[in-house]
């Protein structure tokens, strides 16, 4: 492969940076990114005044503050600062000895593990070897030019080259010296003369923009620290949204040709919002998005004129969710604004904008999600999921017909590729599931069909049978479950079942490809996916149903999931773990507390277990914004109740609990270790504190059943964060819970091994 490259300087620019980013929206993915690539981080888990109507703000949106200080509620009294050195001290050194306790646990604990992990990790990486030699990096085509990153690098090539090799790296990661970075995102200006990188570290939620002037030889023109999300409005005008404190609420504006400079040219004021940037398909407006987990605005920004002021689309209206994409100056408007409260296609001139204007193009069938959208100069595909199945909506501009396309019934997930032009005829995308590899396929406009392009080198799982469920919830609400098993597996009821829980947010359960998941299918385990209320799988209703006051629905959904996998023979209670990460971790942890005999062992990773403490602490980075997910407890006295019935670390009670094993992460922003820390101490003294007093009921020399002490393990791990950790420490944290896992079940994992009952 051909070489060509000039990056003189930059190693220079970057030492010393920190490195960063955040989960980012649909319509904020990478133009291009290799998902297998052992150089990305693959996170395993085993597991957002005025009604206008025709007229647009011309000032500057927004106004430059200082920082926001939180006030105490009314008639409290502020502590002095003596009084709060104090007690943060005093905190300071509780976490610190928690953390070592549980370093030394973890230490004395972990070599029990040692030989299973090493079994589970070479067979893993076989696996993943495997994958990602026969996957390929989706390509981002530019006319003759195609854009696509593998292994760290940025190459280009031309069109009918680029499957026989020649190709020239443009950037590369490791020529750099930076390893423990890694390529988050990519943007090529208009004319191709610049392009945008972010690059990001596993231990920082704060990315860092490099700008590089392409040609004969691409040179480094600018560095920015600190950045979220960027997007060209010009071949060389640069709209960038800076991150602080995992906030993100200044735009700024930067240029490389004749007056360089960078200015400010929004702020936002509410710190429940967040704030990135997106172009149109077409490229005629670049848009600020203003989003809070409820509502949203947009700004729009001229590309044919790009210094000028961006103008307000529709002043935010709590609630309403809108989106902005543009066709033959008109604004396509994906919204919630109407009844039913799901999502919509609206469309409007551009000269009037306002929501009185909106006009209904097209709207979501009941108990439908909305997956992702795309737009082209004729047509716009909606990517649908209803039931657990995955369809594609093809809406036609020129014929005013709608078309529905079934996908294979084997696929759960779907990654939309980039697709630059939006005058090409063909949509790209690849569909997968968690036991199926990623499959690209086509959809031809003109040809009106669906296409699977060629049949890649890598062994498709044949054995595995899908099953789709519906549990009745407490409420009468039916809840989907999606069921994986090996064929050849005989006895389900004796059979491992894993079962996966989200619910919050509004976001999908994770059913994207994994080899682990692969692996456990192989050994005749079982894989439960409960899609709970809380999550976004049918809908935004389904989320509404599950968040704030009615967070006990999605635990009631959960208990009915599992319930139901039993009665059904899908294993048992014995032979049954639970897995979830982040905010799963509230209903995880809530089952443990009430359904304790439902599970024997629990994996969870970096979860979310203390929601009062969290929630009652204005001072953390997310505790605002999060407020219209949990609920505002400090101003909210029936609130504070209805999260202290459910939260699991609040109800932790002396009984019999399933054994668990949480990972957690030094650096984590998102969850506080803290949280974590106590958490571990207090159910571990209430398994304890349960086992004594069992045990002197105990009249003989025997362990009776009901004296079965679990496992409650704690690894924190020094690197990583809450979004990312590298390819090896993720590799390394997958086999540990599969390790843990296959101890405490065992004697239904290798019935050729007989150990204790109980410990």
């Amino acid at each position: 492969m051909k070489v060509r490259m000039c990056c003189a300087g930059l190693r220079n620019l970057l030492q010393g940076l920190r490195f960063s980013a955040k989960y980012y929206s649909k319509h904020n993915l990478p133009q291009t990114m290799c998902p297998y690539s052992k150089s990305k981080p693959i996170k395993c888990c085993i597991l957002d005044c005025s009604e206008s109507t025709c007229t647009h703000r011309t000032a500057p949106p927004g106004s430059i503050l200082p920082c926001r200080f939180f006030s105490c509620k009314e008639g409290t009294k502020v502590p002095s600062k003596r009084k709060q050195n104090t007690s943060r001290v005093t905190s300071d050194l509780l976490h610190k000895n928690l953390l070592k306790s549980e370093q030394e646990n973890w230490n004395d604990i972990s070599p029990t593990y040692k030989a299973v992990t090493k079994r589970i990790k070479g067979k893993l990486e076989e696996l993943l070897n495997m994958y990602t030699r026969n996957s390929g990096s989706p390509r981002m085509r530019f006319g003759e030019n195609v854009y696509f990153e593998e292994n760290g690098c940025i190459f280009l090539a031309k069109a009918d080259d680029v499957d026989e090799g020649n190709a020239d790296i443009l950037f590369s990661i490791e020529d750099l010296g930076f390893s423990d970075a890694f390529i988050q995102r990519i943007r090529i200006s208009p004319d191709q003369s610049y392009m945008a990188i972010s690059l990001k570290s596993e231990n920082s939620e704060e990315a860092t923009c490099i700008i590089m002037k392409l040609g004969n030889f691409p040179v480094v023109e600018k560095v920015i620290p600190s950045v979220f999300s960027f997007e060209w409005a010009a071949n060389d005008v640069l709209y960038y949204t800076t991150q602080k404190n995992l906030k993100c609420q200044n735009v700024f504006m930067t240029t490389f040709t004749y007056q360089k400079h960078t200015k400010l040219v929004y702020t936002e004021q509410d710190a429940r919002f967040f704030v990135d940037l997106y172009c149109t398909k077409d490229r005629r407006f670049l848009t600020i998005n203003s989003n809070s987990k409820t509502t949203s605005e947009v700004w729009l920004v001229d590309c044919t004129h790009p210094f000028e002021s961006p103008a307000l689309v529709q002043a935010r209206t709590p609630g309403v969710f809108y989106h902005i994409e543009h066709r033959k100056e008109q604004l396509y408007i994906l919204t919630t604004y109407g009844e039913p409260a799901e999502y919509k296609l609206m469309k409007a001139p551009v000269a009037c904008s306002g929501k009185d204007n909106w006009q209904l193009v097209y709207a979501l069938e009941k108990k439908t999600k909305l997956v992702d959208f795309e737009m082209f100069s004729d047509d716009c595909i909606m990517f649908l999921k209803n039931a657990g199945h995955l369809y594609l909506n093809v809406i036609s501009f020129v014929s005013h017909l709608v078309q529905s396309i079934q996908l294979p019934t084997w696929a759960c997930e779907f990654e939309l590729e980039s697709h630059l032009e939006h005058t090409t005829s063909t949509c790209y995308f690849q569909l997968s599931s968690p036991v199926h590899p990623p499959k690209r396929f086509a959809y031809s406009f003109k040809e009106n069909n669906l296409i699977e392009q060629a049949v890649q080198e890598v062994p498709i799982i044949t054995n595995c049978h899908t099953t789709r469920l519906l549990a009745k919830s407490k409420d009468e609400t039916l809840v989907p479950i999606t069921v994986f098993h090996n064929k050849n597996s005989k006895e389900l009821h004796r059979r491992p079942l894993l079962v996966h829980v989200y619910g919050a947010y509004g976001i999908d359960l994770n059913m994207s490809f994994k080899e682990e998941k692969l692996m456990l299918i192989e050994e005749g385990w079982i894989l439960a996916y409960c899609h709970v209320r809380g999550g976004g799988e049918q809908g935004l209703s389904w989320h509404r149903d599950g968040c704030q006051r009615n967070k006990l629905k999605g635990l009631h959904d959960l208990r009915a999931c599992i319930m139901l996998l039993h009665e059904l023979g899908f294993s048992q209670p014995k032979h049954t773990a639970l897995a979830a990460a982040s905010a799963g971790g509230v209903l995880a942890g809530a089952l443990c507390n009430t359904d304790p005999a439902l599970i024997r062992a629990v994996v969870l990773q970096a979860p979310f277990v203390d929601v009062l403490n969290t929630m009652m602490k204005t001072h953390l980075p997310l505790t605002i914004e999060e407020q219209e997910e949990w609920g505002n407890p400090l101003e909210d006295e029936i609130c504070m109740k209805y999260i202290k019935s459910y939260c699991p670390y609040q109800n932790i009670k002396p009984q019999c609990y399933p054994s668990v094993f949480i990972t957690a992460y030094e650096n984590d922003e998102r969850t506080p270790l803290t949280g974590i820390l106590q958490y571990v101490q207090k159910l571990r003294k209430a398994a304890l504190d349960h086992a004594s007093r069992k045990s002197k009921k105990v009249i003989t020399s025997f362990i009776v059943p009901g004296n079965w002490i679990p496992n409650i393990i704690l690894d924190v791990q020094a690197n990583g964060s809450h979004c990312d950790s590298s390819w090896e420490h993720s590799l390394n944290e997958v086999a540990r819970h599969l390790a843990f896992l296959s101890r405490e079940l065992e004697e239904v994992c290798h019935p050729q091994h007989h150990s204790k009952p109980c410990k």
